[in-house]
């Protein structure tokens, strides 16, 4: 075994033990000469949790905001698979031969369960569009790299991203040379006036505001969510400034308090959003299998119009070739158990997130005491729902406090800084309490407020 180094978005090294490579000697290739991209610290945040986690495997993590496993099983994916094949000769009627087909070779480029996912958009989110509008993907990430890839053709185009901010969402803009200008995230999410600032901004300096990437609902990493009248305010500049939305909305389910508030797609009537899903938290993690809503029309030379959908669909044809047709298949077969309502389905898990959420802020409140915190400036949020609560420390919350807080007290978290664009969150630090337990939770905040007590105020 050697000794190597894992890298935060921050540039900060943690240590870490790793197979030896190859032996030294043969052509070696200089990082210089590679994509610039591969030398951005942002690149490396999502691995760099994935192994501090992998070295203390006994520590309590609030790192990941993967969604809960307790309630898969094995068996539930041959019936999955069952219910989609059965769907697919009595609703559709697929001879056996043309099943066969469909689950074992290549597939449709845009995907093959784009009408169920259509009808649960319409069930669940009063999403109502065309299933020709709906690409099926690799992930939500591959729906994010195609849409940013289809919308910013020229140097100048610009996107603008709410920050704190999602590192897969600035890391495909990364890869693919994209100009990115945070946006600054009030208590309630993006702040459409201080959208409209960053429209004006950009321009200013030569750019050409082309689309804003937005959470509403219980964004990663803060929590936040934006009231009723921001997101009518959001939609009226979009059509105002000729900007694009893309809404991402994995965690609109998982309500705490209050109830669910209408997704920006469903208050579109200009066709300025594009939508993005996953069924990673609703669905199965395992399956990777996400989607974008391209409704928009495009015209082409001579007046022809198709959907963006299609063209998006010309770039998938070239990255991933199409979506896996068994990931799709069990999927399918969720949506088709559920009635295509998976709100409904998500019942359990809903109260589930509910309950671990009022536990994580409930052990808070109990293990930092009023006067203490206010007194060493220790504050956190209180989200309406989702995975995820900002906690402000009086320290640096860099890797290196991360390291000694799961060498020395068990205990794992995300430092905030790799989410900014523009060096804040240094004294932050995410926690999410979706796969653990309550139990786990409440011994995870009382290691980790003996963590925070221990490293004490920034010298």
């Amino acid at each position: 075994m050697s000794h190597t180094t894992g890298t935060t978005a921050a540039g900060t090294t943690l240590s870490a033990t790793a197979p030896t490579g190859p032996a030294a000697g043969g052509h070696a290739l200089e990082l210089g000469d590679l994509h610039g991209s591969l030398g951005d610290p942002l690149l490396d945040s999502m691995n760099f949790l994935n192994e501090v986690v992998a070295r203390f495997p006994d520590a309590i993590s609030f790192a990941p905001g993967r969604p809960a496993q307790g309630g898969f099983e094995p068996e539930d994916l041959v019936r999955h698979l069952r219910s989609y094949t059965t769907y697919l000769e009595r609703d559709r009627g697929l001879s056996a031969e043309r099943i066969r087909t469909q689950l074992f070779q290549y597939g449709r480029t845009n995907g093959l369960i784009h009408d169920l996912v259509a009808q649960t958009l319409a069930n669940d989110e009063d999403i109502h569009v065309p299933a020709e509008s709906v690409v099926l993907t690799t992930g939500c990430q591959e729906a994010m790299l195609l849409t940013l890839r289809a919308l910013f053709a020229a140097p100048e185009d610009t996107l603008l991203v709410s920050s704190p901010c999602y590192v897969g969402v600035t890391g495909a803009a990364r890869l693919l040379d994209l100009r990115v200008r945070p946006v600054p995230e009030g208590a309630a999410g993006p702040d459409p006036e201080a959208v409209l600032a960053a429209v004006e901004a950009t321009r200013a300096a030569g750019g050409r505001p082309r689309a804003l990437y937005v959470v509403p609902d219980f964004a990663n990493p803060s929590g936040a969510s934006m009231e009723l009248p921001e997101r009518r305010r959001l939609l009226e500049i979009a059509e105002q400034e000729d900007l694009l939305i893309l809404e991402d909305n994995p965690y609109g389910f998982f309500v705490r308090t209050g109830g669910a508030r209408p997704t920006l797609k469903s208050m579109d009537r200009e066709r300025r959003v594009l939508y993005l899903g996953s069924f990673a938290k609703t669905a199965l993690p395992g399956a990777r299998v996400g989607y974008v809503v391209a409704d928009q029309e495009v015209v082409g030379p001579g007046g022809r119009r198709t959907l963006l959908a299609d063209e998006l669909s010309k770039i998938k044809s070239m990255t991933t070739v199409n979506t896996s047709s068994i990931s799709q298949a069990v999927i399918g077969g969720m949506l088709v158990e559920s009635g295509c309502r998976l709100r409904q389905a998500n019942e359990q898990a809903i109260a589930f997130y509910r309950k671990n959420l009022d536990t994580l802020l409930d052990a808070l409140d109990r293990h930092f005491p009023r006067a203490s915190r206010e007194a060493a400036d220790i504050s956190w949020n209180m989200p309406d729902g989702g995975f995820f609560l900002v906690m402000r420390v009086p320290f640096d919350a860099d890797a290196a406090a991360l390291e000694q807080s799961a060498r020395d007290f068990g205990v794992l978290w995300t430092p905030m800084r790799d989410f900014h664009l523009d060096g804040g969150g240094t004294g932050q630090l995410r926690l999410s309490c979706s796969a653990l337990d309550p139990a786990g939770i409440e011994e995870g905040v009382r290691r980790l407020a003996a963590f925070v007590g221990r490293r004490g105020p920034a010298r």
